[in-house]
Order: structure tokens, then C-alpha cells, then sequence
């Protein structure tokens, strides 16, 4: 029954899951590919179809009002496509938009700040550190999900806008990387914080250069894992069971850079590579 409680804080209510179609990831460029990687795998047989909005990352240091504004046209975008679900492998959107977004569109809507919340409430002892982009770290989100399931959770909220363009260029596991995740990670460190919550989907991308950083001491939650999880339990029974799902993926700009990044991170081909104007 508490999993159905925690459950359906995550979808948008009244909603109802078609009994077919993809499921749609919408990222503001590569990050969410953590995310989809993550539903590919828990759901192997389900169609995904992932846009990644590359035009305008990064959102972190956009308005909430034009975060939004993003949102609901990539929402309605993919839509057109037939999605079944949406989910918003954004933090930054998810921070902005996820209420607006679960208002407007009949099927459901799952963002990645309360899975990861959830998820780190699970795991740690107290003390919380958030590395997020500038947009979430300013709405507070992880802060507010956390205390509303745990209210003597200290939470510990950093910006990391740099881990960003890092991902998008590819250089995740370089000495660059490095040197600026430990200009970033310091202060919690000091802090004493037992779990680390990587608040943007494009941080786990440098999951391995953060492991190095904060060390075996630091729990790291990933949003995507948790997300993935989310999206099994809603789908339930419902999740299609075909031979050999269609992954399509757009982007609105970038696509050899992309194709690049996620073939390289997803380990595959990526063959169905459409550009798109939202």
C-alpha cells in the first residue's frame, strides 16, 4: 500500500496509460540518455522514443517560465509520435514544469527529482548532498521532496553547471572532468555528507570521475535507476512484449554530435536519428 501511496505522488493524477504505443524521454540534450539506457534495460520490449532538445541546452540557466515554455512543445511534439507516457528526464524541467505538464496532458507524466529523492531518503544516514544544475538547485526541488518524506533530513544543495557541457562534448572521464569535479564536490565532502544525489541527468554520465572524487564513503544515487523503476511500476502488465522494440531519437540540433555521444554510451548503433523542430 506505501508503494502505491509513493507511487502515485509520482504520476499525474486521473491520468490513464494507453495500451500501446512508446514511451517518450525528453531531455534538454544527452543527459536523459541516462534515463533512457535505464527503461531500456528494466524494459526491454518497450518502444522508447527519445528527444533531446540539443538547440538550447543547457536549460540550468533558463527561466522557470521558459523552461516551461520548452517543455510543453517538446511534450506536444511527442505526443504527435503516439507517446503512452512521458517522462521528463530533466531535472531542471522537472523542477519547472512537471506540475504544468501533468496538468495539461492525459497521459501520464513521471519527472526524475522525486524517484531520486526516494531513493536517497532510502539510503542515507541524514546528510544529503545535491549536485544539481543552477534552476534546481535555486527551486530548492530535491530539498522540498526530501523533507516532505523525511523532515530532519539535513540537505546540503551545490550547483554543478560545468558537468553539463562536459557530457555534451564528451569529456567525462578526462583530467578536466576531474579537476572540476573537485572544485564542485569539496564543499560536501567537508560537509560530511554520507550520500550524494547526481540531480541532473547528465551528471552520471560522469559517474566514474565523481566515484574517484567523493570515494567509497559516499553513497551516489542516480535518478535514472530510480526513474527506470518508476516507469516499470506504472506500466505494470501494460508494457508491450514485442520481439524487438523501435528506439527512435530526435534532437532539434547537433545530430552527428549526438549520434556520436549516445552510440558511444549506449553501446549501439543509433539508426533511427531524426532532426526536428519543435
Amino acid at each position: 500500500m506505501a508503494a502505491d501511496r509513493r507511487q502515485s505522488s509520482i504520476l499525474n493524477p486521473q491520468s490513464s496509460i494507453p495500451s500501446d504505443g512508446p514511451v517518450g524521454v525528453f531531455d534538454s540534450g544527452v543527459g536523459g540518455l541516462t534515463v533512457f539506457r535505464e527503461i531500456a534495460r528494466v524494459l526491454p520490449n518497450q518502444p522508447l522514443v527519445y528527444l533531446g532538445d540539443c538547440a538550447r541546452v543547457p536549460y540550468g540557466t533558463k527561466s522557470p517560465e521558459t523552461v516551461t515554455r520548452y517543455s510543453l512543445e517538446a511534450a506536444n511534439h511527442l505526443l504527435e509520435r503516439g507517446i503512452r507516457m512521458l517522462v521528463v528526464a530533466c531535472n531542471t524541467a522537472t523542477s519547472a514544469a512537471l506540475p504544468t505538464l501533468q496538468e495539461q496532458l492525459r497521459i501520464p507524466v513521471i519527472g526524475v527529482v522525486e524517484p531520486g529523492a526516494q531513493a536517497a531518503v532510502a539510503k542515507s544516514a541524514g546528510r544529503i548532498g545535491v549536485i544539481a544544475t543552477e534552476g534546481t538547485v535555486k527551486a530548492q526541488a530535491y530539498t522540498k521532496a526530501i523533507r516532505r518524506l523525511k523532515p530532519d533530513a539535513e540537505v546540503i544543495e551545490s550547483a554543478a553547471p560545468l558537468f553539463v557541457p562536459l557530457a555534451e562534448e564528451g569529456w567525462a572521464n578526462t583530467h578536466v572532468a576531474r579537476e572540476v569535479a573537485e572544485v564542485y564536490l569539496e564543499p560536501l565532502i567537508d560537509a560530511g555528507i554520507d550520500t550524494l544525489v547526481l540531480g541532473c541527468t547528465h551528471y552520471p554520465i560522469l559517474r566514474g570521475t565523481i566515484e574517484q572524487v567523493v570515494g567509497d564513503s559516499v553513497r551516489i544515487v542516480d535518478s535514472a535507476e530510480t526513474t527506470a523503476l518508476a516507469v516499470q511500476s506504472a506500466l505494470g502488465e501494460s508494457a508491450t512484449n514485442g520481439a524487438e522494440p523501435l528506439h527512435q531519437f530526435l534532437v532539434t540540433d547537433a545530430t552527428e554530435r549526438f549520434r556520436r555521444i549516445a552510440g558511444d554510451f549506449l553501446e549501439q548503433e543509433i539508426r533511427h536519428l531524426e532532426l526536428v523542430a519543435l
